[in-house]
């Protein structure tokens, strides 16, 4: 009895996979996103963590949170993918996407202005270091409170505020070397 009554979220045993799956999907999910996986390829990287905390999940000694363990394998999956990108090619398709509804209501000249901003933000984002990135999106795009990044990434809020402060520098060198770039004509 005492012993329950002590007992932490660090269970001794593995978790099941379904167990995980269901509790956690979400917040991988999100994490992909922040990582800067495209949305074209979400799926699949999805399915590629699954995948490895399948195979590892016996090694998961809950020494940690289950978050930042999926978190680890989260930044390793994405940072597989972004060294991949270059040799990725562009798929063609007849059917494009329907616009969100507030997009149905700009001008054509307004939508391609929104489409230009988002690419030179994920050009941006794109070119910052993964975990400066996340931490950056998670706080400042999702308005997420720093107590509960450290929580997701298993990290204390102090260094939680480092990487923001990191982030922000980052983010600001990565505007002009984008903007300069753009205004050679190069990409990024």
């Amino acid at each position: 009895m005492a012993f329950e009554a002590t007992a932490t979220n660090h269970d001794l045993r593995a978790p099941a996979f379904a167990e995980v799956h269901r509790d956690h999907a979400r917040f991988v999910w999100l994490a992909l996103q922040r990582l800067g996986i495209w949305p074209r390829d979400l799926d699949d990287t999805f399915q590629e963590v699954f995948l490895v905390v399948h195979r590892r999940l016996h090694t998961f000694d809950g020494s940690s949170h289950m978050r930042s363990w999926l978190h680890g394998i989260c930044v390793h999956v994405a940072s597989d993918y972004r060294r991949r990108a270059h040799r990725r090619r562009e798929t063609l398709t007849d059917d494009l996407p329907e616009p969100p509804s507030f997009q149905r209501e700009l001008s054509p000249e307004q939508q391609v202005a929104l489409s230009q901003e988002r690419q030179h933000l994920r050009r941006i984002l794109d070119s910052m270091d993964l975990e400066k990135r996340e931490v950056f999106v998670m706080f400042e795009i999702d308005g997420l409170p720093c107590n509960e990044i450290g929580e997701c990434l298993g990290v204390p809020v102090g260094t939680v505020y480092s990487r923001i402060h990191a982030a922000r520098q980052e983010f600001l060198r990565a505007v002009k070397r984008v903007g300069a770039a753009a205004a050679r004509g190069e990409r990024p």
